[in-house]
């Protein structure tokens, strides 16, 4: 049987007043792309840095293809690729001098495979870090990260500061590091990057690992906040938005509706459909939001 590429038992991290990370159980097989969901603060950063060994546990063990995430950590080094999520610092050196610095701490990485992700990211790896934007920055980790091709791809926040069309490309450069056979850890707080990459997710609240879901218990717990603007005198249709499959708290404001739609967004398309429609916009609401409302839900389904 496979060793799994992560393995947690009882880890823990107590930095006190009721903050770290506490008896994390977990399991991540190879190959799989597992999202690590959680609000700001939930505990994702602390468990990445447990793993890389940047920390030691206060309790429980992490284990990387087998290896002590402790003990072994240079041997973790080279089987992991890791996007910080916060890039370090490195003054006046150039982007290409970043670059031979991990290389040779790798055994070397191709050159020509460092090239080609540079062109792809738009990122002079011929300027220095200093004068680099935090998106050139968080290129330049991409960059780091997946340069060596490793096994294990472990990502915290790794699209933060990137531009909607660069992160079309940081999503295609995810599914060709999955397609050669690599594992990816990916955490973040954005409920969409999570789903759009994610074979399995794990959601982290206050330090502790409350639920393992696959994509469809995903889909159920989102929404979205949707406000509707129709044509100055056009008959709003209430009644259909409001009898609408997962349309909630309807609020008509002269010719405006505001709204909350769980799950498909065809039935209030559907109301909708003959009416004539100014503009319509919607907001995924903040990763905390869902889960307050998820575990609102799930109190309500308890029996009495």
């Amino acid at each position: 049987m496979a060793v799994a590429a992560i393995h947690t038992a009882g880890l823990s991290k107590d930095y006190g007043l009721g903050r770290g990370l506490f008896e994390l159980d977990l399991q991540v097989a190879q190959q799989e792309v597992f999202g690590f969901l959680g609000p700001n603060g939930a505990g994702k950063s602390t468990t990445i840095r447990l793993l890389m060994g940047l920390i030691k546990p206060t309790g429980g063990s992490a284990h990387i293809f087998g290896l002590d995430c402790i003990r072994d950590y240079v041997a973790v080094k080279k089987k992991v690729g890791y996007v910080p999520g916060e890039m370090p610092q490195f003054g006046g050196l150039r982007g290409s001098e970043v670059v031979a610095y991990f290389g040779g701490m790798r055994g070397g990485a191709d050159v020509r495979f460092v090239r080609m992700l540079a062109e792809r990211f738009n990122l002079d790896l011929s300027r220095r870090y200093r004068e680099y934007s935090s998106g050139n920055k968080q290129k330049l980790g991409i960059v780091l990260a997946f340069m060596h091709r490793p096994q294990l791809l472990i990502l915290d926040e790794p699209t933060s500061g990137l531009d909607p069309l660069i992160q079309q490309e940081f999503y295609a450069l995810l599914n060709e590091a999955r397609e050669d056979g690599a594992t990816v850890f990916l955490s973040s707080h954005i409920l969409s990057e999570v789903e759009r990459a994610c074979d399995r997710v794990g959601i982290v609240r206050a330090g502790r690992l409350v639920r393992i879901a696959d994509l469809e218990e995903l889909h159920s717990i989102r929404f979205h906040h949707v406000e509707i603007e129709f044509a100055a005198g056009a008959r709003i249709p209430t009644d259909a938005i409001k009898a609408a499959a997962g349309v909630e708290e309807v609020v008509v404001d002269d010719h405006r509706v505001a709204c909350t739609v769980k799950g498909s967004f065809e039935p209030l398309l559907h109301a909708i459909r003959d009416a004539k429609v100014a503009n319509l916009v919607s907001h995924e609401p903040s990763l905390e939001e869902i889960f307050l409302e998820y575990y609102r839900e799930s109190r309500r389904a308890l029996p009495s």
